[in-house]
């Protein structure tokens, strides 16, 4: 189906009743379309099963946080980065512990408490997790020139700063006192 074969609707703000611009509803429908595509179960049961790693869709974010971590990192500090709720990340860590992706090491800041830590089993599983969706990009992408394919690049980090440096600025706001 033809993502241009429907109009733009002009979406009004929820409060002020103000149309949003139709490029900002189709940047919303896009990026809406992109989500639902690439968290969908049988889009995750492909890659895994290709990748050969047999973890659920949840503990996806979670390996990839651990590996890109430098350090281990508490759970409570993994919840806020996936933005989840705690106990989510606990029953995560205690399935890939389980499979031998995850393990629990001492904090060296507070002796009471832990950190995660993800193995090299762990690692092999996430690069081959990543490299699958890695391949199925490649291949849905075939038909763009590497110039169109970078580009989409440096639209869509300049697009996730953009939407973080946003989120952080309002953050900021809403933690100022009231006057």
């Amino acid at each position: 189906m033809d993502h241009m074969s429907t109009p733009p609707q002009s979406a009004a703000h929820p409060q002020t009743g103000a149309a949003a611009p139709p490029d900002i509803v189709e940047i919303e429908r896009a990026i809406s379309r992109v989500a639902h595509m690439l968290t969908r179960a049988k889009q995750h049961d492909r890659t895994v099963a290709e990748a050969g790693v047999p973890v659920d869709r949840a503990a996806v974010p979670l390996l990839g946080a651990l590996a890109d971590a430098p350090d281990p990192l508490r759970p409570g500090e993994l919840a806020v980065r996936l933005a989840v709720e705690a106990p989510h990340v606990t029953r995560q860590v205690q399935r890939l512990e389980r499979a031998g992706y995850v393990e629990r090491v001492p904090d060296p800041d507070d002796g009471r408490a832990q950190r995660v830590r993800i193995t090299d089993a762990g690692l092999e599983a996430v690069e081959r997790v990543r490299a699958a969706g890695r391949q199925w990009m490649a291949d849905a992408l075939a038909g763009w020139s590497p110039q169109e394919r970078a580009q989409l690049a440096v639209l869509v980090h300049r697009m996730v700063d953009d939407f973080r440096a946003h989120s952080d600025h309002l953050a900021r706001c809403d933690a100022r006192p009231a006057e």
